[in-house]
């Protein structure tokens, strides 16, 4: 989803993001959606003021090569707001973006963020760099992925959620409403492997999003680990994928997205939303 800060643009201009302003508020004013600079707008927001974060941030794959959409090749590239700037550059952006939200996170809260191979390394270093405790790496498996149309490594079928906590073990207890994961499938522990279609039709009515999530990956994150009334944010809210299946679920949702068009999607979702469904027992 869409960055809130680029570190640079190129080697010559740095862009300025927009101040954060309120784009859409729920009826019940509890929740909303900004549109501006996440990093600004963490710094507004109150310290252990949040349950839980989901976010879905840039994966730095913008760069010039091309995949599969449709039956037809096409450019990777989705915006200079997911073109990598460097290891260390993006690194230094991920470790940003990951200490405002340890700040935000009350002492038990947990944070899912998802990722390829091009950024959960860095994700990861930095969540042990600032002192989350990474509790498991969700594998969302895609059943139809796109070819490889290059045919020199292996076809890419999977993306991982990193799940952590800012609970000191033995301290605090985070949320982890294990019950309801074990009798979604089955009466049997879940496994951190889940087998998922990508978004349907009915969650791109409103218009598309390059990097959109499933609405039954996110939810289920949610449910797991949280419980109704809890607030839950995402500093990348891209169509805000994020605040549907927090409201479907009642949970309150802040999110955060600096692209106009992507804010309009996003109004558009959390105003009618498609309806979410709790998978049968």
């Amino acid at each position: 989803m869409t960055a809130q800060v680029q570190v640079e643009q190129n080697a010559h201009e740095t862009v300025k993001p927009n101040k954060p302003e309120v784009a859409w508020k729920s009826s019940d004013g509890l929740s909303c959606l900004y549109h501006g600079d996440s990093l600004e707008l963490m710094a507004s927001l109150p310290a252990e003021s949040v349950d839980c974060i989901w976010t879905d941030p840039p994966y730095n794959l913008s760069n010039d090569g091309i995949t599969c959409v449709a039956g037809r090749m096409v450019k990777v590239n989705k915006g200079e707001w997911d073109r990598s700037q460097g290891v260390e550059l993006d690194h230094e952006f991920n470790k940003a973006w990951l200490a405002a939200c340890y700040r935000l996170l009350k002492p038990a809260g947990t944070i899912w963020v998802t990722g390829t191979l091009h950024v959960y390394p860095s994700v990861g270093f930095s969540m042990q760099q600032l002192g989350f405790r990474i509790l498991n790496d969700i594998i969302w498996e895609k059943p139809a992925p796109p070819p490889n149309l290059g045919c020199r490594c292996f076809t890419h079928s999977t993306e991982l959620i990193l799940w952590a906590t800012k609970a000191r073990k033995g301290k605090e207890r985070y949320t982890f409403n294990y019950e309801e994961m074990k009798a979604e499938n089955g009466d049997k522990q879940m496994k951190n492997v889940w087998r998922m279609s990508a978004p349907s039709k009915a969650e791109k009515f409103y218009g598309k999003h390059p990097t959109q999530k499933p609405i039954d990956l996110v939810s289920r994150c949610l449910r797991a680990s949280t419980n109704p009334g809890d607030l839950v944010f995402d500093p990348f809210s891209g169509s805000s994928t994020t605040g549907v299946a927090a409201l479907s679920f009642s949970r309150k949702f802040i999110g955060c997205e600096a692209d106009a068009g992507h804010v309009e999607l996003s109004i558009k979702r959390l105003t009618n939303p498609v309806q979410v469904e709790l998978p049968p027992a």
